[in-house]
Formats: C-alpha cells, structure tokens, sequence
C-alpha cells in the first residue's frame, strides 16, 4: 500500500469516526436497541468505505452517511415487530403472579449508554435536547411509526433537518416528506409519551432523590424505597412480560420472589437521558456480589415515575463499562 492510499484510508476513517456518535444516536432512535445501532453504523461504514469512489460530493460527507445509515435501518426493519416495553404488551398484574418465560430480545427497547450517543461537554441546550431524545418513553412511542414516518419524524424533528433535505435522502418529494411528518405526529400525539425529567448533576433536589433511592435500595428499606415512588410509578423486568404498579405489588415483590436482592449494591451510571444503576446481588454462596441488572430510572416531579431492571447483564454490563462482579 502506497503512502498516499495510507493517508487516503487514515483520513477516511478518522471522517467517519467523527460522525459515529449522531449516526449511532440516530440508529438507536429507529431501532430501539443500543446494539442494532451499533451493529446498522458499522455495516454503514463498510457501505461508506466499499462506495467511497462513486460519492461525487453533490451532498456534504455527513448527509450521505445519513442516507446510508438510513437505508441500513430500513433493510434491518423490514418485516420486524416492532420494539416494546412491558407496559406495552399489557395491564399491571399483581406481585402473585407467576414470572414467566423470557421473551425474545427483539422484543424489548433496551438502554443506551448516554455516552455512546450524546456528546460529552457540548451545549447545555444541546445536551438537553439529545438526551431528552432518547427517553425510554420517547423511543417507545417511536416504534409506533412506520420506519419511514419514524426517519422523518426523526430527521425532521430531532435534528431539524429540511423537507427538502429529507425528501432528497428519502428519493421522494417535499409533499410527501410533510404528509409523513404530519402523521407521525398525530400518532405521537395520540400515544402522548409521558414526560420525565431529564438526568441534571446540577439540580440539588434531583441529586438528593437519587442518594435517598441508593440508601433505600441497599438497605433494603421498602418503606423508604416506596416514599419515593409515585402511586402510579412502574416496575418491569424485561425481558419479562410481568410488570408491577402499585406500592402494595412492589413491596410484596421484593420481599417475595424479589428477596433475593436484599443486600445489593449499586455503580451510578448514565442511560437514555436519564439516572441508571448497575445492581448486583449476592450470589448463592454469599461470597460475592454479581451482576443482576442495569436498572434506569425515569423522575417526574420530584419523584420516580417507574424503574425498568434490564437483565441481560451479559451484553449491558460490559457495554456500561460495569465491572463482572463485586467483592462483598
């Protein structure tokens, strides 16, 4: 290889690094799972780098890996169900009920770190606006759309792209780029996703809620930890289809099927915009502490408005940078 074809390929690369944040970010939207994302950019680089002679620069480097990002989702949703959370599927059952067998990972919207997909040290408004772009509820309420409605609502609503910039990446027209948006906002709309508050290290008042749900977890406080939850708030395990609702259920759940979490700790870590934890519970022999899940949790008006425990901690664990077990 020539010294210049070396340069070529190095510089080549370090572009598409430059935009692997936004297209991941992107790609999680229309997905819904943190590793589909990964998996759609990485297949849109190898589509970059094999067709990098034919792009003629008619559009900047960045709106044509959006176009191949964008077909890449489209080819990875075609003939998919859509992604869902519990709440979803079905009402609120009580603590007594049976588990369950796990369903399917395509089945669930799982968490992204925030790190993968909103820039580090960035506007303030900015940083806002990309986290409250991938709230649970919000990604949730995407997959309602059909996935071109879901690029253009993305496309135009969260990054504030152009019709026009729109119609030319989707090969359509103006017109038919607003009458998608328009629908897609009437759906979002009907299912009216709930509004949480925003992971802020700034707000002393958000701070002190989230040491008060770490005390009460670890001590294993159920009147402290409820004191915390809304009466409405939500508790779900996926992948299980089970979730819980009322303070009296989720009680009853850790201190039934749940016990065995009694003496867990929790690594503070960021996820969906949000404040998230890596749990882990003593194992059967009590000499250590292990992975159990990655919990997220979603605060309304200065309470918890629902905790989602993911459990596939063999994937998340090591995506959070969290460690494969604890020491007692």
């Amino acid at each position: 290889m020539s010294r210049t074809t070396t340069d070529r390929t190095d510089d080549l690369e370090a572009q598409l690094e430059r935009h692997r944040r936004e297209l991941t970010a992107y790609a999680y939207r229309m997905l819904g799972s943190s590793f589909e994302a990964e998996d759609a950019v990485q297949e849109s680089f190898l589509r970059a780098w094999k067709n990098f002679d034919t792009f003629e620069e008619r559009s900047s480097l960045r709106s044509w890996l959006y176009t191949i990002t964008t077909n890449v989702c489209l080819d990875m949703l075609s003939g998919k169900e859509r992604r869902a959370r519990p709440m979803d599927l079905g009402p609120a059952r009580p603590a007594t009920t049976e588990l369950g067998e796990p369903l399917p990972e395509v089945t669930w919207i799982g968490p992204v770190p925030d790190g993968r997909v909103v820039k580090a040290g960035g506007d303030p408004a900015e940083v806002a606006d990309a986290r409250e772009s991938i709230r649970l509820a919000f990604i949730a309420a995407l997959q309602h759309l059909p996935p071109k409605q879901r690029a253009v609502l993305i496309l135009r609503e969260v990054l504030a792209w152009k019709a026009a910039e729109v119609a030319d990446l989707l090969e359509t027209t103006v017109a038919s780029v607003n009458s998608a948006l328009q629908r897609a906002r009437a759906t979002l709309d009907a299912l009216d996703p709930a509004q949480t508050e925003m992971l802020d290290p700034t707000d002393a008042e958000q701070r002190a809620l989230l040491r008060r749900y770490v005390d009460a977890f670890e001590r294993y406080d159920m009147d402290a930890l409820t004191s915390l939850l809304h009466e409405d708030a939500t508790w779900s395990m996926p992948p299980y289809e089970l979730w819980l609702q009322t303070h009296d259920d989720v009680r009853h759940w850790c201190l039934g099927p749940g016990i065995g979490c009694r003496g867990s700790r929790l690594i503070a870590r960021e996820a969906n915009g949000a404040p998230a934890f890596g749990q882990y519970k003593p194992s059967p022999d009590g000499s250590v502490l292990e992975p159990w899940s990655l919990q997220v949790l979603e605060i309304r008006d200065g309470a918890i408005a629902g905790i989602s425990f993911f459990l596939d901690t063999q994937r998340l664990f090591p995506s959070f940078g969290l460690p494969p077990r604890l020491e007692r």
